[in-house]
This record gives structure tokens, sequence and C-alpha cells, in this order.
């Protein structure tokens, strides 16, 4: 392989990574064989606070959690792939870690209750800030805990923490055969558009604007067992503006493993250049893909 190659490639990675820190600012991630469940009628539910609670009895329960995954971003025309280790302590911090090749990472992304970090080692520079420095660059009430929410296949309410029995009547229920679909919206109007099946799982989450201009899909596959419990091992994304679909992305999981001991690593090295989010998302628009 030539050293001209390498370098292509290499720079095709950094690429990447810069697109998953984007990814990440606009939207504040051993198996076992599969088992089928029977459904459940959701007719059989006396009330929408009966199903709801079901749905939150049932999520996916962990302390800490540990993953393995191969990611794919999807743009129009072209396909772009690394390994990626996931980290997480629950309502607490998770990290990604981007390494396409022989385990040497070329990105991090550390995200907290109340700041991010991001660390490019590639181009030794890195951001890091809180979330009142980037608020109004998000055209949604989002916070960690949702995107905590939406890495674990769990319903969740647009700027909250939790679910509590008190705050199920913010969701409308449709029913339809062994499928629902619960509906809630933000203080902006953004609506949140969640269906589930007969095994209470949730299958997707669709968040978008009221008006159509935007859209994100959020789509849990290929259910499997994992510790004695059920844990969607591929999760496809996919963006639209208006009607048409400009991109999105799929995390295949290939190892799970709950309740271990973490350690979050959130150093930076001393002669990184710091940068803002502006100039990481500004370098990216003047990018040539």
């Amino acid at each position: 392989m030539s050293k001209r190659y390498k370098m292509k490639k290499m720079n095709k990675r950094i690429t990447y990574s810069s697109l998953i820190a984007l990814f990440l600012l606009l939207f504040l991630a051993g198996c076992k064989t599969s088992t089928k469940v029977a459904p459940v009628a959701l007719g059989a539910y006396k009330s929408e606070s009966e199903f709801i609670a079901d749905i939150e009895e049932k999520a996916f329960d962990y302390e800490t959690l540990m993953a393995k995954m191969n990611i794919e971003l999807l743009l129009p025309g072209k396909n772009l792939t690394s390994r990626v280790d996931l980290k997480m302590i629950k309502d607490s911090v998770f990290q990604i870690s981007v390494q396409p090749f022989l385990g040497i990472e070329l990105f991090r992304a550390v995200i907290s209750t109340d700041s991010i970090k991001l660390i490019d080692r590639m181009n030794k520079r890195y951001v890091a800030e809180n979330y009142e420095q980037i608020k109004g660059q998000t055209r949604l009430e989002f916070n960690f805990y949702n995107l905590q929410a939406l890495f674990t296949n769990q319903l969740f309410l647009p700027g909250q923490q939790t679910v509590t029995a008190k705050q199920f009547n913010k969701f409308r229920l449709n029913q339809d055969g062994d499928y629902a679909q619960l509906q809630t919206k933000d203080a902006m109007g953004i609506l949140y558009t969640f269906i589930t099946d007969g095994e209470v799982k949730v299958l997707s989450t669709t968040i978008s604007d009221t008006r159509q201009k935007f859209a994100l899909c959020w789509r849990y596959k290929d259910f499997k067992r994992t510790e004695n419990q059920l844990f969607p091992m591929q999760m496809d994304l996919e963006l639209f503006d208006g009607e048409a679909s400009s991109g999105g992305g799929r995390f295949t999981f290939t190892k799970i493993q709950t309740n271990m001991p973490v350690k979050i690593e959130t150093a930076i090295p001393s002669k990184y250049d710091r940068i803002s989010i502006n100039q990481i998302v500004k370098s990216l628009s003047n990018t040539d893909f």
C-alpha cells in the first residue's frame, strides 16, 4: 500500500471524525442469540398511564454500560465507517471514542450533564464548553438525559431527566393493533414521536419541526438478549430536510456489558489548541467531501 494511499485513507477517517463531532453538537452511543417474545395486545391495557408505566418498568436497566460498535455515516454518494467504543455512566457522563484502525483513537467526545469536550487527536485541537455557552446553536429543547435515552432505547421527555408518573399526561397515545404511537411537544413546539410494539419496546424516536422543515429519525432494530434484557443491536439514524433525506448513520453493536467498572478519560494534552464549536462548524462547511 502506497504512502499516498494511506494518507488519503487517513484523511477520509479524519473527515468522518469531524462529522461525528458535528452530529453530536446538532443533536445534544458478548452478544447472545436472539430470543422471540410473544407480543402483548395493546388493547389489554386499561389506561394510557398503565401502558406508559409498563414501558418505563421494562426499559433497559443499567448503572454503567460499555459497548463496542461499528458506525457508518451515510451521506449522498459517500459511506464512511469506523470502529467506536462507547462508555456510559448513567445520569452522569458518557464517552465516544472513534478508533478507525489498530485501536488508535483519532477522536473522542466526552459528554456530561453540563458540558461537552471534543478531542481531535489528528489535528491536535479540542473543544471544551458548557451548555450555556452553546445555547441557541440548536433548535431543540434537548439535554444530556435525552441523548442518553436515545442511545439506550428509552422513552423520554424533552429537557427532562426522567419520566415520572405525574408526567404521563404529557404524552398523547394512539393505538393501532400491536403498535402504539406516543407524542409530546417541547416548549418550542418541536414534536417528539415514539413508536412502540406489544412488547412495549421503543422501535423508533422521531424529532421533528411541526412545519416539517427538519426531522431526525432514530430507529431500533435487531433486538437481542444481553444479560437477560432486550437491547437493539442496530440503530439507524436518518436526517430529513423537509421531505428529502439529507443523510444519516448506522450503529451496529458487536459487544455490550453492563454494571462493570467504567473509567472516563477527560484529560486534554497541554499542547492541543482550544477552538470553539463555531470554528468546527465553519471548518466543516468549507470541507470538500
